[in-house]
């Protein structure tokens, strides 16, 4: 039993090994491109006055450029900052990595592929005037979600909410238990540990059963979390798998465009959305960061058939894979609990709907907003909202995580504190740990739950989605979580937030002129 587990041991320790050799490798080769980039570049404008002066003027036509480009302006200064630092250099790192740019391939790709899935997706007129009947104002957050997502407004689904992550777990592996024809699963982080061991032992018995099983994960999310031969055995035991955008050692501009979608759909009749990943933290099994919240979804009926869309969307874009989808609808009418719109979002093209929805809340909400995110670095556009909803009398309240998990981020998230926190905004930290839900909720009437953070990398980079549910269950169930989480939390005050350390408001100044980036 010792030699086992001292052999076990060192397995984990070499697949440790042979992992961060990956990770080292790949970074050093990037930065070894790019200290190259520099050094040419360098060479070449100090040993010529004329090409100096014309990098010169190159920096400030390209700063010229960025200012009168449509786009985030803290993004644009981040920009420009490093621009006038280094001209020649900065103006060709942008072009990799910042010009906002898409390559057009993968924006066509993916429009070749939403077109094969999202015309059987079927807009129900007589739920949208039922909508505009309950409610105007709401109404039109489901036509601009709907319009710039492109997924449909939904009836006679039924939605739970489940949160923390034990009970959605507890969730998942019942109904995983009753798949009899197909399980679809996409993860930014598949992580192997009791959570995915838990549900391997689901999967490994239904796909002997006949069930079709197919599994998505983002490469950078996962790539520490899984041994060498993890891929190579699932796919022996007959479960298909795709690692989306795989690293490279490149400097591709993709490279920064991570899948943090959450999804699973068993057999088109059950769906799960949220900020949960396949990880051992999720569930508090592992602790990292203090206590881990966070929450999901659960849907079944009509709406589930949007998810399945989006996961087929996302298969064939990363494997060229079509899949039937007509044959995988299937009819599960569910009782008509209010109203629900699925959506994702992704960098493929210019809609925003992810952002777009959070401020479409804070713009027409009449009581209240409250609000979960596990990070908080915004721009100008949304703390004036923000700030506008707070000023104008509704009760806006945030909670952010009082244990970080990145000791870089959380101070950018404080940044912003002052600023709310001088308009009328209550601001909470979850004390017994890290919150990593993502949540909306408004006036007793609507709410969100899905994987988009806060942050420029959930509205700019990152593929992402949720559920939006209106005049339901779910929306009350959320409320009363987050008066039971406030209860838990420390409420930063105005007074309070100015009397912190100098050191602190140094490093929080430092670190939001990079924002962007992170």
């Amino acid at each position: 039993m010792f030699l086992k587990m001292w052999g076990d041991t060192m397995s984990d320790r070499k697949r440790g090994i042979r992992i961060q050799t990956r990770i080292i490798i790949s970074a050093l080769l990037l930065l070894l491109q790019l200290v190259f980039l520099f050094w040419v570049l360098y060479n070449v404008t100090a040993k010529s006055a004329a090409l100096y002066v014309l990098s010169m003027i190159a920096g400030a036509v390209t700063v010229i450029y960025i200012v009168n480009k449509r786009g985030n302006p803290n993004h644009k200064i981040a920009w420009i900052i490093f621009i006038l630092i280094f001209p020649v250099f900065g103006i060709s790192v942008y072009l990799l990595w910042g010009g906002g740019r898409v390559m057009p391939h993968l924006r066509k790709k993916m429009m070749l592929c939403e077109s094969h899935y999202l015309p059987y997706l079927k807009d129900d007129t007589f739920v949208r005037d039922r909508l505009r009947y309950y409610d105007m104002f709401h109404s039109r957050q489901a036509d601009y979600l709907s319009g710039e997502s492109g997924y449909p407004l939904y009836g006679h689904t039924d939605t739970e909410y489940l949160s923390p992550g034990e009970k959605i777990f507890e969730k998942l592996l019942e109904e995983l238990e009753k798949a009899e024809k197909y399980i679809y699963m996409e993860f930014f982080i598949l992580a192997e540990g009791y959570m995915w061991d838990e549900i391997h032992k689901i999967l490994t018995r239904k796909v002997k059963d006949g069930v079709e099983i197919k599994i998505i994960f983002d490469d950078f999310g996962s790539i520490k979390r899984q041994h060498k031969n993890f891929i190579t055995n699932l796919r022996a035991e007959g479960i298909s798998v795709s690692v989306f955008n795989p690293i490279k050692p490149s400097m591709n501009i993709f490279m920064n465009n991570r899948n943090h979608r959450k999804i699973v759909v068993i057999d088109g009749k059950t769906a799960f959305t949220g900020g949960f990943n396949i990880g051992d933290e999720y569930i508090n099994r592992m602790k990292r960061f203090g206590h881990w919240l966070d929450s999901g979804i659960m849907l079944k009926g009509n709406a589930v058939k949007s998810f399945l869309a989006m996961f087929c969307c996302m298969w064939e874009f990363t494997t060229k894979e079509q899949i039937d989808i007509k044959a995988h609808f299937a009819d599960c009418p569910a009782e008509d609990d209010g109203f629900v719109l699925p959506y994702c979002d992704d960098p493929l093209n210019d809609k925003n709907p992810a952002e777009g929805i959070y401020m479409q809340i804070l713009n027409t909400a009449q009581k209240y907003v409250y609000i979960a995110s596990p990070y908080l670095i915004i721009d100008n556009t949304m703390t004036s909202i923000l700030r506008m909803a707070a000023k104008s009398g509704i009760d806006v309240r945030i909670i952010t995580p009082h244990v970080p998990d990145k000791w870089y981020v959380h101070p950018v998230t404080q940044y912003n504190y002052q600023e709310l926190l001088e308009a009328g905004i209550r601001i909470y930290e979850y004390t017994p740990g890290f919150i990593h839900s993502k949540l909306f909720v408004s006036d007793d009437k609507i709410a969100t739950v899905g994987t988009v953070n806060m942050d420029y990398r959930s509205f700019i980079f990152h593929f992402e989605c949720g559920a939006w549910v209106c005049a339901n269950n779910t929306v009350l169930d959320i409320k009363r979580q987050f008066e039971d989480v406030m209860e838990q939390s420390e409420e930063i005050t105005a007074d309070k937030w100015k009397k912190r350390p100098l050191s602190l408001r140094f490093k929080q100044a430092i670190l939001h002129i990079f924002a962007p980036f992170m």
